[in-house]
């Protein structure tokens, strides 16, 4: 399999996933400003829409979406207890999580990238992750990972979009179950490999 990362990007939490799995890959950089790859190959030949992340299967096929890679490498190891088994009610609150965190935080990030983005709509979508990180927090109360005591893929999804507060300046200070939870998410070795190989050990 080949999966197609940009350092630091959403793709970082199939990225984690991958390595959690012990599945065999080969991390292929797109970065997302010149979508050139290693080869000089177009990344648009890859993902029409041009971003991470892009998984491409052993036959050539390919999975598009993070919450959706994420959820299949899990079905990959089953044993790894990387996601509830299909069916359960423990799965549906996967994917709960796993929509949550894309669409009410990782989204939210996005004004914050922007450069044209006027201040007064940064301060919306800081005002709006305040909130939401304020109820993950309450969430966390008692509990190592989002499901209980076991990780899964919504762990390193979750992960990945809180790193993002440190280039944004937002602390994750007043949130101490939420900090707590990405410290002992970012102590894994799986996660350490995965920061390592995309270059962010330190950042």
């Amino acid at each position: 399999m080949k999966l197609y990362y940009s350092p630091g990007a959403c793709s970082l939490s199939p990225h984690i996933a991958l390595r959690e799995a012990g599945l065999a890959f080969e991390p292929v950089l797109a970065p997302t400003r010149t979508h050139k790859l290693p080869d000089g190959g177009d990344f648009y030949q890859i993902n029409p829409l041009g971003y991470v992340p892009v998984l491409e299967l052993d036959d050539g096929t390919r999975l598009r979406e993070g919450p959706v890679i994420v959820q299949y490498v899990a079905d990959q190891a089953p044993q790894k207890n990387l996601a509830p088994a299909n069916g359960t009610l423990a799965r549906y609150r996967l994917q709960e999580w796993l929509t949550f965190i894309g669409t009410e935080i990782h989204k939210t990030f996005s004004p914050l990238f922007n450069a044209s983005m006027p201040e007064e709509g940064k301060q919306m979508s800081r005002d709006r992750l305040d909130n939401r990180f304020r109820w993950v927090d309450g969430e966390l109360k008692g509990k190592d990972y989002l499901l209980g005591d076991t990780f899964t893929v919504a762990d390193g999804y979750l992960y990945t979009v809180t790193r993002w507060t440190k280039p944004m300046n937002i602390d994750l200070a007043p949130y101490p179950n939420l900090w707590a939870h990405h410290q002992r998410v970012a102590t894994r070795p799986a996660v350490q490999e995965a920061l390592r190989v995309e270059g962010l050990l330190g950042k």
